[in-house]
């Protein structure tokens, strides 16, 4: 069956940060925005320490009972966040970056550029620990919070980087809308919607 997948409280965000850290240490756009794999590891806490506050006041945020995963969800109307989300966060995340901030910016710029208007939950991050990869728990958070989504009769939207990720997104429901390629070499993406069921 699993673990319970349960809404964060804000003393439990620590754990969700080293939950997202660890399970995006191979991700292909982190991996090309942080070639070297020890200045990653530190940068991906740093990361997670900015966005899993910023989507628990943007949304929600889900894990499992035993952190083995994660997810940050956006409500309707905040995927891209606002003036006061930008001053909070843009100053640790240009420490977090340092000289990868050019290639960060890229990947951003192209995420922002493909992402749709309108009314729709934005899965940000989702991530398992990876010793539990594999078992399900992946499927479990997403389902968490699409389900409520079609109670809202509202659609989802994510991106991903992952060609392996593409196929358990479409059994969730996801349809790819727009793929494209980060410019310099960077990272494939697939931009992908699930209609209210």
């Amino acid at each position: 069956m699993g673990e319970a997948i349960e809404r964060a409280t804000a003393a439990q965000l620590d754990g969700v940060e080293v939950t997202l850290a660890l399970a995006f240490q191979t991700d292909p756009a982190l991996s090309w925005i942080l070639p070297d794999p020890e200045h990653r590891a530190r940068a991906l806490r740093g990361l997670f320490h900015v966005l899993v506050p910023a989507d628990f006041r943007a949304g929600t945020v889900l894990r499992s009972a035993g952190d083995e995963a994660a997810a940050l969800w956006r409500a309707p109307g905040q995927a891209h966040g606002g003036m006061i989300e930008f001053l909070r966060t843009v100053i640790p995340l240009v420490a977090t970056f340092g000289s990868a901030l050019p290639r960060g910016l890229k990947v951003q710029g192209g995420i922002d550029a493909h992402r749709p208007t309108g009314r729709f939950w934005y899965l940000h991050y989702v991530g398992v620990r990876p010793e539990h990869q594999g078992k399900g728990h992946g499927g479990r958070i997403i389902r968490a919070q699409t389900a409520a989504a079609d109670r809202e009769r509202l659609s989802c939207w994510l991106e991903t980087a992952t060609a392996e990720n593409v196929p358990l997104y479409e059994r969730l429901g996801f349809v790819t809308q727009v793929e494209w390629d980060v410019p310099g070499g960077g990272p494939h993406f697939w931009g992908m919607m699930r209609s209210a069921t």
